[in-house]
């Protein structure tokens, strides 16, 4: 993660300084995503038969090669457009295999009871990630230059690649004694099947509905936009108010899992992840107006405490709510919606703002996260009521 961090944060500074483009900030965006929502419910499948571990690894060797990519474009001077896209690509490609993988050996690990609370500490790791990336990546681009800084950045990818040769867990053990499952072959029927067998659990189909609606109109698209914000803030160079701003959503986040592992009364279930949501659609839709340095840093950091919250409760009952048999397809149709739906951000906040400003299209797009988040509040309360 901390790889990737590094990746992003010096990838989408060269694309702004080369281009100065908020619509190849926003096809960065869809590009990236796109195979998150063609591919999750496959990936899902792919973990529900094969070994997690192998998984993995193969998406470290894409990454690997990703980084090598970047590097010998930036110091060759040869980057165009449709490089940035195609690099992008495989990068969601490698995305889009790992997630299930890494979820089910999570499952595998803790189990059914602090399946929530592994989460939260997964996603506390990640994020610390994404705060440490931006310092590393910045430091690097400030020291080496951004070519060099990305074939340094290969290195961090193999720790983990050759921890996982030793790791004990498969991502089944727990399920059936570790027998390989049956695969079904790819096609846009797994998902209506995944669909079919989660019909009669409303709480799953909502909280897909949610992760779906935050990642649709919002997302991340607003990091791959964060040179422009910095921009405004009089940041003209990859400096230190740069990487502060871009790091400022991923402290929130490590702060935000601190607090939910450390009070049990914060951590809730589908509406509490419902209210969380929405209050962080209305965080976002007040940082683009605020023009203090200071309060546009806070105003993240507290959009961070709100996402890492929504977004774990949210993928912890998934999870736990799952058939055990179908649980990565499960998962990868919630991956579908949580990170394949990021490739519309890269319309409603990137190219929209290319139209109207990524002000006024940010939070345009962050109420529309709210209205949502108020529907499906109503919708919770009701079926409760009934």
């Amino acid at each position: 993660m901390t790889a990737e961090s590094v990746e992003h944060v010096v990838s989408y500074w060269v694309i702004f300084k080369t281009f100065h483009s908020p619509t190849l900030a926003g096809f960065a965006i869809i590009s990236h995503w796109v195979p998150f929502l063609l591919f999750s419910v496959y990936a899902g499948a792919l973990a529900d038969r094969f070994d997690c571990r192998k998984l993995i690894q193969i998406a470290q060797g894409i990454l690997m090669l990703v980084s090598l990519g970047w590097g010998a474009l930036f110091l060759t001077g040869t980057l165009r457009a449709w490089h940035a896209g195609a690099l992008l690509v495989l990068h969601g490609v490698a995305g889009v295999l790992v997630s299930p993988a890494l979820q089910l050996i999570i499952h595998d690990i803790v189990g059914r009871d602090h399946l929530q609370s592994a989460i939260r500490l997964n996603a506390l790791s990640r994020y610390f990630c994404f705060l440490l990336g931006p310092a590393v990546g910045g430091g690097l681009m400030l020291v080496i230059g951004p070519g060099p800084a990305l074939l340094v950045n290969v290195l961090l990818y193999v720790p983990l690649t050759l921890y996982l040769f030793v790791m004990p867990y498969t991502g089944h053990r727990g399920d059936n004694g570790g027998a390989p499952r049956p695969m079904p072959r790819f096609s846009l029927g797994d998902t209506f099947r995944a669909l079919s067998e989660i019909r009669s659990e409303p709480r799953i189909l909502r909280m897909i509905v949610l992760a779906g609606a935050t990642s649709l109109f919002v997302g991340n698209a607003f990091q791959a936009q964060m040179p422009e914000f910095a921009h405004q803030h009089g940041s003209e160079d990859a400096d230190v108010w740069y990487s502060v701003l871009f790091s400022a959503n991923a402290a929130g986040a490590v702060i935000g899992a601190l607090l939910l592992e450390g009070v049990p009364a914060l951590q809730g279930g589908a509406r509490a992840a419902i209210v969380c949501a929405g209050i962080w659609g209305a965080v976002m839709a007040f940082f683009p107006f605020v023009h203090h340095y200071v309060a546009a840093v806070a105003l993240l950091v507290v959009g961070g405490i709100f996402n890492i919250a929504f977004t774990s409760m949210a993928q912890a009952l998934v999870q736990v709510l799952a058939p055990p048999g179908s649980r990565g397809r499960v998962v990868g149709l919630f991956n579908t919606s949580m990170m394949g739906l990021r490739a519309g951000s890269g319309f409603t906040v990137g190219v929209l703002g290319a139209a109207i400003g990524i002000e006024w299209s940010l939070a345009l797009s962050s109420l529309a996260v709210v209205a949502v988040s108020l529907a499906l509040l109503l919708s919770e309360l009701r079926s409760s009521q009934t």
